[in-house]
């Protein structure tokens, strides 16, 4: 009897299965499209909170080593204190006093004053100057101990945001391999050469993108095996004497002053093309064309600025 309900019951489970209607290839298409829109701002977001993560992690890094310097003066300056104590003791205190008093040469007398009035001096400076160092190190503490404060939120921020990117990543690939389209690439692939018609830092940009043409889009990615999209155009341009911001916001931001009409007429190889809700952006090749690490699941490649690219762009900035 119990063996037939347990068959029943998976049987059951089988039926419910089956049942449950599956996304045809379209739905999945357009999840997928909504999904690579959202993981543009995603892996974003995490590029931004590792770039603050690596600024915290070095201001902290320096103002430790500051703090640490600062320590071993204020030990050196402390033993010297010790020192001068000690010799103090030895011949300026109450006996050596008392025998200078008892001398019967008043030569001796004053010469033995006038030391004792150095020593003192000295004494009190090397107490001044121990004073200061030690506020000034008690000050670098604080500030090394706020410095590590802030990299520790930064890379709890980095944390989450590396999280929800791989959640999302792994939806992505899913899809892509349920609809064939999950593609590796090659982290060793030669590329391409540029034939083009850019000049000067745009051509020596664009030589360095092509270069990268068939490498595996990979978020996070600054090379040399995979990229992202905003890496890629960073170290593109990075390749020119160029150094551009790590992101896609701070790229668009950077270029505030540099924008140029989004025109083809009027666009120029090697500038930066951005999306609409700065989710994604690439680098324009010349003759319509633009070069760009495009997704998960795809690799670095040129593509035709047609009616479905043209209208997502935002705008353009001339490096």
């Amino acid at each position: 009897m119990a063996a037939a309900l347990v068959i029943i019951a998976l049987f059951s489970s089988l039926d419910r299965a089956a049942a449950e209607p599956q996304p045809t290839l379209a739905q999945a298409r357009a999840k997928l499209e909504k999904l690579n829109d959202q993981a543009g701002k995603v892996v974003d977001r995490y590029n931004l909170a590792n770039v603050r993560w690596k600024k915290a992690k070095k201001n902290y890094d320096e103002l430790n080593k500051a703090y640490d310097q600062q320590r071993e003066t204020v030990d050196g300056l402390r033993r010297n204190l010790v020192t001068v104590a000690v010799s103090t003791y030895q011949f300026g205190g109450l006996n050596g006093g008392a025998g200078l008093l008892n001398s019967g040469d008043p030569a001796s007398l004053l010469s033995g004053l006038a030391a004792i009035d150095q020593i003192s001096a000295g004494h009190a400076e090397s107490l001044r100057v121990f004073d200061a160092a030690n506020r000034d190190l008690k000050e670098r503490y604080d500030k090394a101990k706020d410095a590590l404060t802030e990299a520790d939120k930064t890379r709890d921020t980095l944390a989450a945001e590396k999280k929800k990117t791989r959640r999302l990543i792994a939806e992505q690939t899913k899809l892509l391999r349920r609809l064939g389209a999950y593609r590796s690439g090659d982290p060793n692939s030669p590329g391409i050469e540029y034939n083009g018609p850019a000049s000067g830092n745009a051509r020596t940009a664009l030589q360095f993108a092509f270069a990268q043409i068939g490498k595996p889009y990979q978020w996070g990615g600054e090379g040399p095996g995979g990229y992202d999209c905003s890496g890629l155009a960073q170290a593109a341009w990075a390749s020119a004497g160029v150094n551009l911001p790590r992101t896609t916001w701070e790229q668009w931001s950077w270029g505030a002053s540099r924008r140029v009409p989004l025109d083809l007429n009027q666009l120029q190889p090697g500038d930066l093309l951005f999306s609409k809700g700065l989710g994604h952006m690439g680098i324009y090749v010349g003759n319509g064309k633009m070069v760009h690490a495009p997704r998960t699941g795809d690799v670095i490649k040129v593509v035709d600025l047609d009616d479905y690219w043209w209208g997502r762009l935002l705008g353009a900035v001339r490096p």
